[in-house]
């Protein structure tokens, strides 16, 4: 028999991606909503494990969204996260189960931390200020689950992953990220028939982004071959910037007008860029989707789908 897996986040944008992948490979899998069961207080959580009873747990429920979104929602983003994240390391060690693979981000990397990030440099300095309020959680939940595995035996592993995007993303333009964000804004330009698109700072920062199902395959990977403290970056290993995803999302859609940066808004962190050898040598995993194939799928599934989401 196969192992029984709680996946919490299962029922979202990268739960899309793992979910099935966990049931073609024969796995028992349950993804509770959170109206079943609020990950906030604990004897929500504890119930939970009672009713499930899993072998192992992948942790994926977030609190979290865009620039934006993170802007306006710095203190509930912080508490949220940081409750889910250490009652679900916490209830874990209580009901003995084999493994827990937390998702984490790599976000919680210093502001200023040289290219290409490495597993190293986590503690180096403070994450970038505008995103700390959700990536500082996500470190506290490395630290809770190496002291959990030192203390009790949890066998807890910590993914850190890059950017993602790709099909059902979230494309509401108070929370979503980057490209989600590019391509609905690209798509409604070209419906709307206007002849310019505004965009958020001023394009030079850069970003490295990972299709959603390689990280799906990347995070099944580790949950069978890793087994150590050290976290790990989850990434493509290619860096771009803002202006030349932009372009590629423009040319992509068809959209043939003017692209205006708005420099009075922010950037951001000015690189993110991940050291992937770590994945590779230690559980073998490598991203397949290239950036504009990822990007051709994501692009035709929201114009195949904006009629119903938007």
């Amino acid at each position: 028999m196969k192992e029984k897996i709680l996946v919490t986040g299962g029922n979202g944008f990268l739960g899309s991606f793992v979910v099935p992948k966990l049931k073609e490979r024969g796995y028992e899998v349950i993804s509770p909503s959170s109206k079943e069961y609020d990950l906030r207080k604990e004897e929500n959580v504890g119930r939970m494990f009672e009713d499930i009873m899993p072998d192992i747990v992948i942790h994926m429920a977030v609190d979290g969204g865009g620039i934006g979104y993170m802007r306006e929602h710095p203190a509930s983003v912080f508490y949220n996260n940081m409750m889910m994240n250490a009652l679900m390391v916490d209830a874990s060690v209580k009901h003995k189960i084999k493994k827990f693979v937390g998702i984490g981000t790599a976000g919680s990397y210093p502001k200023f931390t040289p290219v290409p990030f490495k597993e190293e440099d986590l503690w180096k300095g403070y994450p970038e200020e505008i995103i700390a309020p959700y990536s500082l959680p996500k470190l506290m939940m490395l630290v809770h689950s190496q002291g959990a595995r030192e203390q009790y035996k949890l066998n807890a592993i910590h993914l850190l992953l890059i950017n993602l995007y790709g099909e059902r993303d979230d494309f509401d333009p108070k929370s979503s990220h980057v490209v989600p964000a590019l391509v609905r804004k690209f798509e409604s330009a070209i419906t709307e028939g206007k002849d310019s698109v505004e965009i958020w700072g001023t394009g030079s920062a850069s970003r490295e982004f990972l299709y959603a199902g390689d990280a799906a395959d990347g995070i099944l990977l580790a949950m069978g071959r890793y087994n150590k403290p050290e976290p790990v970056n989850l990434g493509s290993g290619m860096e771009v910037s803002i202006k030349s995803l932009a372009g590629k999302i423009a040319s992509i859609t068809g959209f043939k007008g003017k692209i205006v940066w708005d420099s009075s808004k922010p950037d951001g962190q000015l690189r993110r860029c991940l050291d992937v050898s770590r994945a590779y040598s230690e559980f073998g995993f490598r991203a397949q989707v290239d950036l504009d194939e990822g990007l051709r799928r994501t692009i035709e599934w929201y114009k195949a789908n904006k009629d119903k989401i938007d």
